[in-house]
């Protein structure tokens, strides 16, 4: 659908549904209660966090970082050489490196999976590879890289990837993909992957149980549509959570169901950059409406579930990272209404947001200014 049809279609309908709460600033943590450790400020725009499990190089603690070094946590110290063996990496603007992720049988198979820029200025894409981690005194390499994704169609932007990685009690995977900033109708258009949530197999395959298989025009991967840059999505309780960046306003945390469509650009909250409209409508026929929304922008980086067990009190919530407002957020799933600041104090941009498995809370922070940032660890105060 062009963008001139799309907001046709938005103004000719009725709003079928009422409006999302829209959430503002929440209760803060007393930062009593917990304690930050910085593991090491010698990063460079730090972007996914991950844990090695029972297999090869069990305990290493893997941090991408946005210009395409993909580097190790050994026994609490940063290795000074990055893994080597990574695929060629885009970085330009918000292009880069993005999501590290062991696979499901990592134990077995040692395989990791990476999510990233792939091209060149004016002609790029986001992509997923995967490789077989082997960790070495000195660090780890990858071997045997494949590719096994790439979004169509290339853009010419560096902005809006998405990038996060979901996995699936069924093994598949949920790739999220943002609409590249200067293509928001690519949102809407079916035979697009740019503003959606990608279903796959460990292969980089669209399953034969996608909402789309089959349907001529329609490419197979897509799970859910009408995204605009979803940088964030967990699975809780067989649920998929997912958030995403608003323009001016208008963050969302959604609920995602296979086949739906959650708006973007028809139906929106937020305001574009300039002052002007998006759209009319925060509510479109046949739209989602999402859980909540952040009006003025939080700008969500990350989202998981605390599983841990040094924090009780959040067990079973949303952690959820954001930029903008320099804290993690504290979700209830269930009234997702209710929500807390954590770890604002750190007055640092949060990347990442990652449940270690001794139930300790890792963050990557973003420097302010320049190629820096730092990894920290919180555990609760004695």
């Amino acid at each position: 659908m062009t963008p001139v049809l799309l907001f046709l279609a938005a103004s000719l309908a009725l709003p079928p549904q009422g409006p999302a709460p829209t959430i503002g600033e929440a209760p803060s943590a007393d930062p009593s209660r917990y304690t930050v450790e910085t593991i090491t400020d010698a990063l460079d725009h730090p972007w996914s966090i991950a844990f090695l499990p029972e297999g090869p190089g069990a305990g290493d603690v893997l941090v991408s970082e946005r210009p395409g070094r993909l580097r190790i946590v050994r026994d609490g110290r940063l290795l000074e050489e990055p893994v080597t063996g990574l695929p060629e990496v885009y970085e330009a603007g918000q292009a880069g490196l993005f999501e590290v992720s062991p696979s499901p049988d990592f134990a077995r198979t040692g395989l990791l999976y990476l999510t990233y820029a792939a091209g060149m200025t004016g002609d790029n894409t986001l992509a997923l590879a995967r490789a077989r981690y082997v960790p070495t005194p000195q660090g780890g390499r990858l071997e045997a890289l494949e590719v096994l994704f790439e979004a169509v169609p290339h853009r010419e932007t560096d902005a809006h990837y998405g990038g996060r990685i979901a996995w699936l009690g069924d093994g598949t995977l949920l790739l999220t993909s943002g609409e590249g900033y200067a293509y928001r109708h690519q949102a809407q258009a079916m035979d697009s992957h740019l503003g959606k949530v990608l279903r796959l197999d460990r292969d980089g395959r669209a399953p034969a149980d996608n909402p789309f298989q089959g349907v001529p025009g329609v490419l197979p991967e897509i799970w859910s549509y009408g995204h605009r840059n979803p940088q964030a999505i967990t699975t809780l309780r067989g649920g998929v959570f997912e958030a995403e960046h608003g323009p001016r306003g208008g963050d969302e945390l959604n609920l995602i169901e296979r086949g739906a469509n959650y708006g973007w650009p028809a139906a929106s909250y937020g305001m574009d950059y300039s002052g002007a409209f998006i759209t009319p409508f925060a509510t479109w026929e046949g739209t989602e409406q999402p859980l909540v929304q952040w009006t003025p922008s939080i700008a969500p980086s990350s989202l998981t579930v605390y599983d841990g067990v040094l924090f009780p009190a959040w067990r079973g919530q949303l952690l959820m990272s954001a930029l903008a407002y320099r804290h993690v957020r504290l979700i209830d799933p269930d009234d997702p209404i209710r929500q807390e600041e954590l770890f604002g104090e750190l007055g640092s941009r949060v990347r990442d947001v990652a449940v270690a498995p001794d139930g300790s809370v890792w963050l990557a922070l973003e420097a302010d200014e320049g190629r820096g940032g730092r990894l920290v660890r919180v555990t609760p105060s004695r």
